[in-house]
């Protein structure tokens, strides 16, 4: 298990503070802003983890969107980048699915270490070695804008009925 992630610090744009509890119990006060970042053009975001969804790798791309330096990722969870507006149902659905030993596509807001997000058409996929799955890796992609808005909606009804 990785070390626990620290509370975010308060950016100084204006930002709303939320405290977020992850599957495993642990939170974490976050702070959100707001602003969008742009998907870098002609770039994909990678990085792996192991079977617990500890981060062991990242690129180039994954740093500069996510304005963590290499040394602040590598062997933290992976919902460091949790974004308070996503559903749990959806991180749900995805390590289920990847945990099956299949593909997961979909679309994720994840939060930089500003507060700022940014939005990816993300593909997850186990990695296996000698049939065994050791871990997984992410891909992430430019996602249009009109499939953000349509996620945007169903995620707001999702949290509302997590909430309800």
């Amino acid at each position: 298990m990785g070390s626990p992630i620290p509370d975010a610090h308060k950016p100084d744009l204006p930002a709303e503070q939320v405290t977020l509890t992850y599957h495993d119990g642990t939170s974490r006060t976050v702070y959100d802003t707001g602003v969008e970042r742009p998907y870098p053009d002609g770039k994909l975001i990678v990085s792996r983890t192991d079977l617990d969804g500890i981060i062991t790798h990242v690129n180039d791309a994954f740093v500069e969107i996510s304005g963590y330096h290499v040394d602040e990722l590598i062997g933290q969870q992976h919902y460091i980048l949790r974004h308070p507006d996503m559903p749990k149902a959806a991180y749900k659905d995805l390590w289920d699915t990847a945990e099956s030993g299949q593909k997961w596509h979909g679309y994720v807001k994840n939060l930089c270490k500003d507060g700022s997000h940014y939005w990816v058409y993300a593909t997850v996929v186990p990695n296996v070695r000698r049939g065994e799955t050791v871990g997984y890796t992410s891909v992430r992609r430019k996602p249009s804008r009109s499939k953000i808005e349509a996620a945007m909606a169903q995620y707001a009804q999702m949290k509302q009925d997590e909430e309800g």
